[in-house]
């Protein structure tokens, strides 16, 4: 795989600061029932990265002696960490707002059978990744019989509740190396495509695809890095720059180092005033807000027209 981090570091970036930390976006693992194109993480089923148990423990210390209101659960599929319950379960007793970025797959795979009914019985806030409404777009992404599968998962969700008063969200990332389209207008397209299967759901979010891990591999291999790369930041609006996911959050991988975002997890930027690489035990004595966040080319698919995060576009988020 090609490392694209080099070509990254040669880009500019305006400088950010970090501001009141609001969500601890933690990584159980890389460990996926399913294998992606545009995985970011470049996660899979022979990956055998996963959290401890003791690191999980201080992921809830910190929620609670930090007072943070948010925990977005990913990986990998974070469900397959066997202390992801205990965590889910943990987080919820302080009355943290609990996330699951959820691949929908999973809730068919062999030990998980009750999944759907943990989540809705801890009534966690699903991210539920489904990269187009379109079953050969699905497939061709994800593998064959995946849309299927997924239309399953959702409409066993709806049956528990999600979509109907649980939060059931869906995420889409373009096919290539294209910017995403008016978040608005395709969620109208997906929840007309959906009801057509009796499916609901509350929000769509639209996310850019990051020139990093697999996707980063794919440009550089086609020719086509250094195109993608000036269509970010021909689209960079400084208006977004308020708005970016790394002033209010934290991204911990899966052996409780931190970092700005999950794209600098994935690039190995990790936060180190000093050179020295912070743990998140150091948040329990120790405060981020204020101090710099390391930036480099891949930031422009945060800042990019309407704006990219975790949480969907920008632009119209703010509006």
């Amino acid at each position: 795989m090609r490392d694209t981090l080099p070509l990254l570091e040669r880009i500019p970036f305006p400088p950010l600061r970090r501001a009141r930390l609001e969500t601890l976006q933690v990584n159980l693992g890389y460990r996926c029932n399913q294998s992606c194109v545009h995985c970011h993480v470049n996660a899979g089923p022979n990956r055998t990265e996963q959290m401890a148990p003791e690191t999980v423990a201080v992921v809830l210390d910190v929620l609670r002696a930090r007072q943070i209101g948010g925990l977005d659960i990913t990986g990998g599929a974070p469900e397959l960490n066997p202390d992801f319950r205990r965590l889910v379960r943990g987080a919820r007793s302080l009355g943290v707002t609990v996330t699951d970025r959820c691949n929908l797959t999973i809730l068919h795979e062999s030990g998980q059978e009750d999944l759907a009914e943990f989540l809705a019985c801890e009534r966690v806030e699903i991210v539920a990744s489904l990269p187009c409404y379109l079953r050969d777009n699905v497939e061709r992404q994800r593998g064959k019989g995946v849309f299927e599968a997924s239309l399953r998962a959702l409409r066993r969700l709806n049956a528990l509740g999600y979509g109907r008063g649980l939060t059931l969200n869906l995420v889409y990332n373009p096919q290539g190396s294209s910017l995403p389209p008016s978040q608005a207008t395709l969620e109208a397209d997906y929840k007309r495509a959906l009801k057509g299967y009796g499916i609901v759901f509350d929000r769509l979010f639209v996310l850019a695809n990051m020139p990093i891990q697999r996707f980063g591999s794919m440009l550089i291999s086609k020719g086509e890095f250094e195109r993608y790369l000036s269509l970010l930041q021909d689209a960079h609006l400084d208006a977004n720059l308020e708005s970016v996911m790394c002033r209010n959050l934290v991204s911990v991988d899966w052996r409780g180092f931190m970092y700005d975002c999950d794209f600098n997890q994935m690039l190995d930027l990790a936060i180190a005033p000093g050179g020295k690489r912070m743990h998140l035990q150091d948040l329990l004595a120790s405060d981020l807000e204020g101090q710099p966040i390391r930036v480099a080319g891949h930031c422009y698919g945060c800042t990019a027209g309407q704006g990219s995060s975790c949480g969907g576009a920008l632009k119209e988020a703010a509006e």
